[in-house]
């Protein structure tokens, strides 16, 4: 079940951030990587108002597949940002900061190793 939950959260939050990019190119046809800016923006506000906010009221395995669907389809990073805050949440501050520092050079190393192999 929890598949098929992640499934049609991300399928929604892929269809919301095509809208989203979309209204903003139609308004602002020069500005196109704003638009990912502020889905990736609007994204981490969402992962961390349902990881914060519905703490007692969600069951956390919905909250998780949530984040994990919506919120990935949705942005290009909310989990990068929610993962470390669970861990700070849960007392493991150095990895959430090793984790924040880490991912944005690793993942750009990646991707200057995937353009270098053609």
């Amino acid at each position: 079940m929890t598949l098929v939950l992640v499934a049609i959260f991300g399928a929604l939050g892929c269809v919301v951030r095509w809208l989203f990019e979309y209204v903003v190119r139609q308004r602002h046809p020069r500005v196109r990587p704003w638009g990912t800016v502020a889905a990736n923006a609007l994204g981490c506000f969402i992962a961390g108002l349902v990881l914060y906010r519905f703490t007692g009221s969600m069951n956390s395995h919905l909250r998780s597949d949530a984040i994990t669907g919506f919120c990935g389809g949705l942005t290009t990073f909310s989990s990068a940002f929610a993962i470390p805050a669970i861990l700070a949440h849960e007392g493991a501050r150095r990895t959430a900061v090793a984790l924040l520092v880490t991912t944005p050079l690793l993942c750009a190393g990646a991707f200057a190793l995937g353009a270098a192999v053609h």
